[in-house]
């Protein structure tokens, strides 16, 4: 009914580093070329844990735009825009909190987590608690059809879907629904209206997955049918609700293999870091003095490279050839440490020279990354004031 569409969004944290590039930003430039993508700073949500201090996020929001085109995501193929530049996510996010339980938000894996994590901050805010239902507002609204998430964030996809299917329950009630479904049906053509009226009856009655996917397959080739007749037969199909908000799917993504300089995971609170624009020297330098196997004390040391950091680079960024010289050496005392660390240096300062050359003209010219984001920031709107549109009819709010 809708077409595919992802959003995605980051919390305005300043300049990103390398894990974030291996993590999120590789994904998103590969899925800007296959379909329509939303990219937003989700600068509300840096206020749901430092609302006692909001005095870097205007900074970091623009570090971090500059580092996503740098990385090469491409504003001619994704949309960019800033969170609270849409001002109807928050219009959304408070229609949505007034038929949400209370035990749903509560139940997010990450709410108790974070609450121990952050135990040095009064979390007990109700923006806080509210996150998961902003982060399915900024979601809905765009009417996606996939969000790319880690593992650990499925959980935050499964009750966005949750809440547009009691959504559309409460509110997707058309007065004489039914009848303008079998009008709607009608204009399929005999041929295709049987067929539809065969699959809808398979599905309700037995519950047959493949027939309801055959059906939704038939009413997207359908060429003539208007959006609000393709909207009512995607509902007739599961009940007799029209679809208003769209259940996202999660598009599961390979979690960064990056590691930091000690081998835990790359962030700027652990100081292991190397940041996406970092100067030359400064990565030289961090990565030559990187520690080692504590087993090679001396040159003439033997070592073990799956207990060394820098062998964990090298699983990234090197060549099979390359690892092999690696273990080799390393196993055999063959080679030292300093050695063994330079292809990593020269893969790290290959894969940042294009992120530095593409910044430097945002950098010299920061009206352009204003002007990309003003850009963004009306394309964004207008989407979302169509589901908003839709909403407030729903909801009883239209005034017309």
């Amino acid at each position: 009914m809708y077409p595919d569409r992802v959003v995605s969004g980051m919390r305005p944290t300043g300049a990103l580093h390398l894990g974030h590039y291996h993590g999120a930003l590789k994904n998103w430039i590969k899925m800007q070329a296959e379909m329509p993508c939303l990219f937003f700073v989700a600068d509300w949500h840096a206020l749901t844990t430092n609302y006692d201090d909001p005095s870097t996020i205007e900074a970091s929001t623009w570090d971090m735009l500059i580092d996503w085109l740098a990385a090469g995501v491409d504003p001619s193929e994704a949309t960019l825009f800033i969170q609270s530049k849409v001002p109807e996510h928050a219009e959304l996010h408070l229609l949505l909190s007034m038929a949400t339980p209370l035990g749903w938000l509560e139940r997010v894996p990450t709410y108790k987590d974070q609450i121990e994590k952050l135990s040095h901050k009064d979390l007990t805010t109700y923006g806080f608690l509210g996150y998961p239902l902003l982060m399915a507002a900024d979601v809905l609204i765009y009417r996606a059809t996939q969000v790319p998430v880690g593992e650990d964030q499925v959980p935050h996809v499964e009750i966005t879907r949750e809440i547009a299917r009691r959504f559309n329950h409460l509110y997707g009630k058309e007065k004489g629904f039914e009848e303008k479904a079998q009008e709607a049906v009608k204009k399929l053509g005999s041929k295709r209206a049987k067929l539809y009226n065969e699959l809808r009856t398979e599905f309700q009655q037995q519950g047959k997955e493949d027939a309801l996917e055959q059906a939704k397959a038939m009413l997207d080739d359908a060429q003539n049918l208007s959006m609000i007749d393709r909207e009512r037969l995607f509902g007739y199909l599961e009940g007799s609700r029209k679809l208003i908000l769209v259940e996202p799917q999660a598009r599961l993504t390979e979690a960064s293999r990056l590691p930091g300089l000690d081998g835990q995971k790359m962030s700027k609170s652990y100081g292991n870091a190397i940041a996406l624009r970092e100067d030359k020297d400064s990565v030289t330098r961090k990565i030559r003095t990187m520690p080692t196997d504590p087993a090679r004390v001396r040159r003439t040391d033997p070592g073990d490279p799956e207990k060394c950091p820098v062998w964990q680079l090298h699983k990234v960024y090197s060549d099979s050839a390359t690892r092999e010289w690696v273990v080799k050496g390393c196993t055999t005392a063959g080679i030292g440490c300093i050695e063994c660390k330079q292809p990593v240096i020269d893969a790290v300062l290959k894969e940042q020279e294009p992120m530095r050359e593409r910044a430097q003209q945002y950098l010299d010219d920061p009206s352009l990354v204003r002007a990309i984001i003003a850009d963004g920031c009306d394309k964004a709107r207008k989407l979302a004031q169509e589901t908003m549109r839709d909403v407030r009819e729903a909801m009883g709010l239209s005034y017309n």
